[in-house]
């Protein structure tokens, strides 16, 4: 049994790209707070060798994150990405189906480069009214059923809302708040070996 869990930790993914917005960015933190550091020096006290790469962007909606896809995913030797992007997209009132669309365009990016995928959803408030709540939260779903994905269902789950785990602006986690994130990427980075 603990052969088989070293071999687990020694040949799984090596190395995953956080593929986001300021809220995987680390956006208003000292570099060490940063998502992917404090994901990746989370992975690698429990054994896990895996290099976690920044490649989120701080204001980035879905249409400009397809624009960076190719760059951003041509790497070398990525095999995971966690596609965490929309949350400008909704803050804007952008048309579900554009965002939905975009989202498409970078999958069929990572998929081309034979990199998996783990979606990460975000959750619309009522604000742009029920409706464009309803479409806007079912696009994580809806791509995650289309292309057999692991679905975090809202990357702030445990976060959002609560003042002690955000910044002053309400928005972003802060360095508690980045902790929990990183748990569940953690989760789901885990989960997904076990399942691969």
């Amino acid at each position: 049994m603990i052969l088989c869990l070293v071999s687990i930790k020694a040949h799984a993914l090596e190395k995953v790209v956080l593929f986001g917005d300021s809220l995987m960015a680390g956006y208003g933190l000292p570099a060490e707070q940063h998502l992917s550091i404090v994901l990746q020096d989370s992975l690698q006290k429990d054994g896990y060798k895996i290099q976690i790469i920044n490649g989120s962007v701080s204001g980035s909606t879905s249409s400009a994150g397809l624009g960076r896809a190719d760059w951003t995913l041509a790497e070398p030797d990525i095999d995971l990405m966690i596609l965490g992007l929309g949350a400008n997209d909704m803050l804007r009132g952008i048309n579900p189906n554009e965002t939905e669309k975009n989202l498409e365009g970078i999958i069929a990016v990572a998929k081309e480069r034979k990199i998996k995928l783990i979606i990460a959803g975000m959750l619309a408030p009522t604000s742009h009214g029920s409706s464009y709540k309803k479409s806007f939260d079912n696009i994580y779903l809806a791509l995650a059923k289309k292309h057999n994905a692991p679905l975090i269902p809202f990357l702030l789950e445990g976060v959002a809302l609560k003042p002690e785990l955000n910044q002053a602006d309400g928005i972003h986690p802060n360095a508690q708040g980045t902790i929990v994130i990183s748990n569940i990427l953690k989760k789901s980075i885990i989960d997904f070996i076990a399942q691969n």
